[in-house]
């Protein structure tokens, strides 16, 4: 029995990691030049190249066969050289998402960029399928290295990323190519020598070529860039990490002012600023501090000062301090105690460090505390209360109002968020949340609804006592009280607003004729939403309204998917006369990849395999040609459904979507790797047993992780960094384990009957992977994950009833 070499093996590794470490870079490439939702698309779209790969080497196995080396080393260097290359050409391509809705010609725009993006994936996944061909009856090592490699990939290029910027690390997977390559060299043919010359002059190439040969075209309608269209404007200093690429602007002619939600009625300026852009958007800003409280009077005229007036505050908790405004706002109105957490370990180091003296040592004032973590995480292991609780503008104006974050998920503000904020908050304490205004309101009544839930849930009868919202030209805030609010604080309320011409939403006891004065609507959106929220018909209000504004969860952790489809009817007349501010794009723009994810996968896999199904020695009518299909294609649906669904939930346990899928993708194909190389010794025994044992784990694992994840998170939650991770990992692994059983049993199975079909199988799994990914987030986005879990055990159910005979 012909066994493949352990260079062979590690080359596999290699370029597996190169392909799934190039699928996570893009991720934060399309970050930072586009949004992030277009990365997930596009990484999906690029898929694709897993499923053409398997119509080619069906198509040409018996040719390619013979030239085993040659083939699988050209794919090599082919994977190593496209890599850079089609980035740098999907960057020409002038896509403009905004447009994609009324200009037909960015469709061909997308394609053209997943086209592209699909060549270094076609020729990684040639280098496995060659080799899974060619050693037919060692599927299972061969797969087991696939998976080890993808999974050692996805964990490498987060190490990458904090030691190189993300343009960077394209070189770094072009050499990794290259030395799969040579490994393969070592032992091949005579010609071998070639080979390694020119491997070894393109690495040279790679290695020597100028710096600065690879730069990131970011879209002209992030604010970055247009921010640098302002004369005087520079970027003074650029970091990067996994959590994002930071830009610092300094503008020399014109001075740079931010301060969202700022009073008409405000009399002082701010000091001189630098704004700091994450993924060339969400701008904030480094105040100038020179100690003097005065300077930031400013900050006192925005509605999320209003708690600061309620009443005398001693001991608050800032989530997401970011560059520090907020704790100036703190600082300005005395508070004794400050505890501010931020997730992102490089912004506290820039405050800290290189630009402490700027900030006025902003982080290092006796009464704070800084801590680096996650909201709910940081919450979760702490028993303190606080007399505050803020969360403020934790997102940008732009993306959020053109409907772009509508994909993110974000457990800040879920009802169990809300539930544990309001747990932390002191007797007649606040929790304040501050948001941009959008008009109509989106969410803002949606926020709503989800604080009013998770009132009732807390066994509050009458939120409406314990609830006031105000609202500016730019921003609203919403504050919630540990108790009933008083006559007072509603004076205070009245007070606050009046002098600053901000007006009230709702407090208890409001009248129409108090709101909608000074910043006037058509009409009084928000208060007639309030309303109408805590009234007793507050269902039948979130049904008929026109957006989607039911609370956000847990298990739909989606506050900024607003979308609902009888409303599209009415908006699509619109975007030509400017309505587009009114359709959540992200969400259409999910459905038009969908649907060229479909096509392109009908186009280019299942009907050039129907048409050569002859040439692939498959008998017409036959029974495997009717169950092979459906059983692949049902496997790699469900596969990535029971992934992404799990990556997306394991968000609130590791804090960021970047660490949740290194870490989960990682875990699901090590051991996924590992319960392929093990599938042989379970197919000893008898055979309807051996394949019903792992579908039963999975779909025993997959439910009873799902329905008792709140508990899981709860406890992962109260435990330090490293046991999170660990934790994680441990839970995860063995459902991973039993996913690796059924593709390679099943491959095993058809190579002693059918060896033919073995490339089929590997381009009809392929084609459901294109698929999946897409269909997974529009699953997840519309009915939550516990509904697409459980779609996907239903579909392993349905690959188990058409395991090839």
């Amino acid at each position: 029995m012909m066994k493949p070499r352990l260079s062979l093996l590690a080359a596999v590794t290699i370029i597996s990691a190169s392909a799934l470490a190039y699928e996570v870079l893009l991720m934060r490439l399309f970050s930072i030049i586009q949004w992030h939702h277009f990365a997930y698309m596009l990484i999906s779209l690029a898929l694709l190249g897993y499923g053409v790969s398997g119509v080619f080497l069906a198509l040409n196995r018996d040719r390619l066969a013979p030239l085993f080396p040659v083939a699988i080393m050209t794919n090599m260097l082919l994977f190593s050289l496209s890599v850079p290359a089609c980035f740098l050409l999907a960057q020409q391509i002038p896509f403009n998402p905004a447009e994609i809705l009324w200009t037909s010609v960015q469709l061909l725009y997308l394609c053209g960029i997943y086209l592209i993006l699909a060549l270094p994936f076609f020729f990684a996944a040639n280098v496995v399928g060659l080799s899974l061909y060619q050693y037919k009856n060692q599927v299972s090592s061969i797969y087991a290295s696939d998976l080890f490699g993808a999974g050692l990939g996805s964990v490498g290029v987060i190490f990458l990323l904090f030691i190189l910027f993300p343009e960077q690390i394209l070189t770094v997977l072009t050499l990794s190519g290259i030395l799969a390559a040579l490994l393969v060299s070592s032992y091949t043919f005579r010609a071998s020598k070639h080979w390694t010359t020119m491997s070894l002059i393109i690495a040279l190439a790679v290695i020597f070529i100028p710096t600065g040969w690879m730069t990131l075209k970011v879209s002209p309608y992030k604010s970055l860039n247009q921010l640098l269209h302002v004369p005087g404007t520079k970027i003074i200093d650029r970091y990067s990490s996994p959590l994002g690429s930071i830009s610092i602007v300094k503008s020399d002619l014109t001075p740079l002012r931010h301060a969202p939600g700022l009073s008409l009625n405000a009399a002082t300026e701010p000091p001189e600023q630098l704004a700091v852009f994450t993924d060339a958007d969400n701008m904030s800003a480094i105040t100038r501090y020179d100690g003097n409280p005065e300077t930031l009077g400013y900050l006192d005229q925005t509605t999320s000062a209003l708690p600061y007036h309620l009443k005398q505050l001693t001991g608050i908790l800032i989530l997401g301090a970011g560059t520090g405004s907020d704790i100036l706002q703190a600082d300005y109105h005395a508070i004794k105690h400050i505890d501010a957490v931020e997730l992102n370990p490089l912004v506290i180091d820039l405050i800290q460090r290189k630009y402490a003296a700027f900030a006025g040592d902003v982080y290092f004032g006796d009464s704070i505390n800084i801590h680096i973590g996650e909201a709910r995480g940081y919450l979760a292991a702490s028993d303190k209360t606080y007399d505050l609780i803020n969360l403020s503008l934790l997102d940008a104006f732009g993306a959020s109002a053109a409907g772009l974050y509508s994909m993110a998920e974000n457990y800040l503000y879920t009802e169990q968020a809300i539930e544990e904020y309001l747990h932390h908050v002191s007797p007649d304490g606040y929790l304040s949340i501050t948001r941009w205004i959008k008009i109509p309101p989106r969410d803002e009544p949606k926020l709503l609804a989800t604080v009013i839930n998770a009132f009732k849930k807390t066994g509050v009868r009458e939120p409406g006592r314990q609830i006031i919202m105000i609202r500016g030209w730019q921003t609203s805030t919403l504050i919630a009280k540990n108790g009933a609010l008083s006559a007072d604080e509603i004076a205070r309320l009245k007070q606050f607003c009046d002098e600053r011409s901000f007006d009230p939403v709702y407090y208890p006891g409001i009248s129409e004729g108090e709101v909608n004065r000074f910043n006037i609507q058509q009409q009084p959106y928000l208060y007639q939403a309030a309303a109408a929220l805590l009234g007793d018909n507050s269902p039948a209000f979130i049904d008929a309204y026109k957006f989607n504004i039911e609370p956000a969860t847990d298990d739909k952790p989606y506050l900024f998917h607003f979308f609902k489809w009888r409303t599209l009817p009415e908006i699509l007349p619109l975007l030509r006369s400017g309505g587009s501010f009114l359709l959540e794009s992200g969400y259409l723009l999910l459905i038009a990849a969908l649907l060229q994810a479909i096509l392109a996968s009908l186009l280019l896999i299942a009907l050039p395999l129907w048409l050569w199904k002859a040439k692939l020695g498959i008998e017409p009518g036959s029974k495997n040609h009717l169950h092979m299909p459906v059983y692949f294609f049902c496997l790699g649906l469900a596969f990535l459904f029971i992934e992404i669904a799990f990556i997306q939930k394991f968000i609130l346990v590791l804090h960021h979507p970047l660490y949740a899928i290194a870490v989960m993708l990682s875990t699901f194909l090590l051991s996924a790797g590992a319960g392929s190389y093990f599938s042989p010794h379970l197919s000893r025994s008898p055979e309807k047993y051996a394949f019903m044992l792992p579908m039963t784990a999975i779909a025993l694992l997959s439910i009873g992780y799902n329905l008792g994840f709140e508990a899981i998170a709860g406890f992962l939650l109260k435990t330090g960094p490293l046991n999170r991770y660990l934790y994680s990992i441990i839970l995860i692994m063995p459902l991973g384990f039993f996913m690796g059983m059924p593709f390679p049993m099943a491959l095993a199975k058809i190579s002693q009957t059918t060896p033919a079909l073995i490339p089929w199988a590997w381009g009809i799994n392929g084609c459901a992977s294109v698929i999946s990914a897409i269909l997974a987030t529009l699953i997840a986005m519309q009915f939550g994950f516990t509904v697409l879990i459980f779609l996907a055990v239903a579909l392993y159910g349905v690959a188990a009833w058409c395991f090839p005979e």
